[in-house]
């Protein structure tokens, strides 16, 4: 019997450049496919939407979807949402250097792609949640709502009529749902 042998996060930092995204869950490499037009564009429109606000309060930073979160260890377990925001009292405390972030952003952001199954979603909150993220926006663009989850059991689902709300973890952002969606 052969056993898998188990990639660390720092050989997963180095590994050359093959053109394409991997995540890490427990020790495997999960390869990561390209999302889709409107996956793009609805990310690119609430990353927008956030990223004036957050410069403009100065509150923290935004990351894009290449930044990796070490939410495990041994085995480990990086992630990437599409979106994430770090406060700024997160940042001051530590400095990572190169490496992957250690520990979950305060919000991740996934945008659910065509190919992605409620059963991979699932497991994505469920773990963002388990390692500490104070909360975590599921954005649908085939349902156009986004479905805000602060616990496995505080979870609330907009639509286009409501207004998505930062709560204490991005305090003051405030935006319409129906503008995260790409029409057409």
């Amino acid at each position: 019997m052969s056993v898998a042998t188990k990639v660390t996060a720092e050989q997963l930092l180095r590994m050359p450049d093959d053109g394409h995204r991997y995540e890490l869950i427990a020790g495997e490499l999960k390869k990561m496919t390209p999302a889709g037009w409107r996956h793009g564009a609805v990310g690119g429109r609430l990353y927008a939407l956030m990223a004036r606000h957050v410069l403009d309060h100065d509150l923290g930073e935004l990351f894009l979807a290449e930044t990796g979160f070490l939410l495990a260890r041994d085995p480990d377990t990086v992630r990437a949402p599409d979106i994430a925001f770090l406060g700024k009292g997160r940042l001051s405390a530590a400095t990572p250097g190169e490496a992957f972030w250690p520990g979950p952003p305060d919000l991740a952001v996934e945008v659910v792609s065509p190919g992605d199954t409620l059963g991979e979603i699932d497991e994505k909150v469920q773990a963002w949640l388990a390692a500490g993220a104070k909360m975590v926006w599921v954005v649908n663009p085939r349902w156009c709502n986004v479905t805000v989850y602060r616990s496995p059991t505080d979870i609330r689902v907009l639509t286009e009529k409501d207004d998505l709300d930062g709560q204490d973890v991005v305090p003051g952002f405030r935006c319409p749902v129906a503008a995260i969606f790409v029409k057409g």
